[in-house]
């Protein structure tokens, strides 16, 4: 799996244990919502390092926090 399809399952989880939609989180954090769509669905190719930190900010937790999950193993991602 992408990197990029890797943070996008991770968001939705995340949304989903904090029962949080996503438009709650982009006014939690301050960003458009089409960036949270364009992740969530497809749009985007890449992920930027600040928004991986805003998106961890929004769960109230560290990058690392939110980059701890057997999703972002090497073994399970394609890093070209």
């Amino acid at each position: 799996m992408k990197l990029i399809e890797a943070v996008a399952k991770r968001l939705n989880n995340l949304l989903i244990e904090n029962k949080m939609t996503q438009y709650a989180l982009c006014k939690k954090i301050a960003i458009d919502p089409s960036n949270i769509y364009n992740i969530m669905y497809g749009r985007c190719k890449t992920i930027t390092l600040d928004k991986l930190f805003l998106l961890a900010e929004g769960f109230d937790m560290t990058a690392q926090q939110f980059l701890d999950d057997d999703l972002f193993k090497p073994e399970n991602l394609e890093i070209n």
